[in-house]
């Protein structure tokens, strides 16, 4: 994960949208802790919304599968 987390940092630092995307939803995957997993995918989503990913959708379908969020 330090390979990952410094990955994140680089992507912050440009200010990498859809790479945030794609790295959080892979630190999501890659995280053995549900919370940390939730949190993770939540911040992928947030930042798909912000560039209108077309990954949003479904991340906003695993939040839900996963009781973080609620269907409308």
């Amino acid at each position: 994960m330090t390979d990952l987390n410094d990955q994140l940092l680089a992507a912050h630092a440009a200010h990498d949208i859809a790479s945030l995307v794609t790295l959080y939803s892979a630190a999501a995957a890659a995280s053995d802790d549900p919370d940390a997993a939730g949190f993770y995918l939540t911040h992928a989503y947030v930042f798909a919304l912000e560039q209108g990913h077309p990954d949003a959708p479904a991340l906003r379908a695993k939040l839900i599968a996963q009781g973080r969020e609620t269907p409308i």
